[in-house]
């Protein structure tokens, strides 16, 4: 049950508090002489930690990327919550794990509008557009910005073209957004904001079935190479409608499919998935490419790769392409987010296992 637990003049942002919202595992931060906060005598002998602005949390309270956020947000004042990747880190987006391209932690974006004390530094990055209140709610007990506002937030302050695409996409891996919807809300909502034109410029490249951060990266590079927009995570059958596999990406009217071998896929029982996969896909006439973890700094293998598997496809004849990506009958299909959201739980839990797993 929620209930209006956190009020400031006349609006309320409605849900349980941090204190009684939080997971086990998370601490919310207290001032001295709180009733849950330490004496003066515990924060001089070492047994809590400084959080900034007058507040600790026990000593031991490890860093995780939730206690990172939990952290910046008890410095929020009565106005403004968490954004961006943070708070959709907090809505369960799991992709969203704080760290840059380099693995170097991010800064915990806030959005708090012109009228504050509260200064950029010490691991967070402040936003002075002013949220509307009914982008604000809570997730596990601390203000933040709705998904759609707080993903249009970090495609607007994305580095670059495709950081912002990733940043849909993963958002989107959760059905937090959907395109539609993020094409509606850059209309109704954001206006003029600085950085809104990129979205508009960048919906129709947006996909909703990715599954992975590595996925969109791979299908953009194969698209800037000058081949046709592969389908993503689209699973192929035999001409007998059995199902074979999912590949990351694949163009079925080429016969080129994409895998991409992160940590994971170099050794153990799924470095052998994907060899049995592979083969199967090959005794279907399909002609594969791989992109690997160095490949995302450096693109020009991969795109040479990918032509010489266009290359081989090209050369097979018409009788030897024995797939198909049309779905039979009894399959269910998971291609986009207003699909999953219409599941039942049941049906999420048997059907979605694979992404999970992803």
């Amino acid at each position: 049950m929620t209930s209006p637990e956190w009020t400031s003049g006349a609006w309320p942002v409605r849900g349980l508090g941090p204190r009684e919202g939080l997971p086990p595992g998370l601490f919310w931060p207290a001032r001295r002489g709180d009733p849950d906060g330490p004496t003066e005598w515990q924060t001089r002998s070492g047994a809590f930690r400084s959080t900034g602005g007058g507040r600790w949390v026990p000593a031991d309270v490890g860093l995780s990327v939730e206690q990172r956020i939990i952290e910046a947000a008890a410095r929020l004042p009565a106005w403004g919550a968490v954004t961006g990747w943070a708070a959709l880190r907090l809505r369960g987006a799991h992709w969203f794990d704080g760290t840059g391209r380099r693995k170097e932690p991010l800064p915990i974006p806030i959005a708090l509008g012109t009228s504050h004390s509260l200064r950029a530094g010490a691991g967070i990055a402040l936003s002075r557009e002013i949220v509307p209140l009914e982008a604000m709610s809570r997730a596990r007990g601390v203000r933040v910005t709705s998904p759609l506002w707080s993903v249009a937030h970090e495609m607007r302050k994305a580095d670059d073209d495709e950081a912002a695409v990733v940043a849909f996409e993963l958002a989107a891996f959760h059905d937090l957004v959907s395109v539609a919807e993020l094409a509606a809300y850059t209309e109704t909502a954001l206006g003029t904001r600085q950085g809104v034109g990129r979205i508009r410029e960048l919906l129709p490249h947006l996909e909703e079935n990715s599954w992975s951060p590595a996925e969109p990266v791979m299908r953009l590079t194969w698209c800037g190479v000058g081949f046709g927009r592969p389908l993503a995570n689209r699973p192929v059958f035999d001409l007998a409608g059995h199902f074979v596999g999912t590949p990351d990406l694949i163009d079925p009217v080429a016969g080129v499919y994409g895998m991409y071998d992160g940590a994971l896929h170099l050794a153990g029982e799924v470095r052998q998935q994907d060899v049995a996969k592979d083969a199967a896909y090959r005794r279907l006439g399909l002609e594969g490419v791989t992109m690997m973890a160095g490949d995302q700094r450096q693109r020009d293998p991969f795109a040479v790769r990918l032509a010489e598997a266009y290359a081989r496809a090209g050369r097979r004849a018409a009788d030897q392409r024995r797939w198909s990506v049309e779905p039979p009958p009894w399959w269910t299909p998971t291609f986009t987010v207003s699909q999953r959201r219409a599941l039942t739980p049941y049906d999420r839990q048997r059907l979605l296992w694979n992404r999970r797993a992803a």
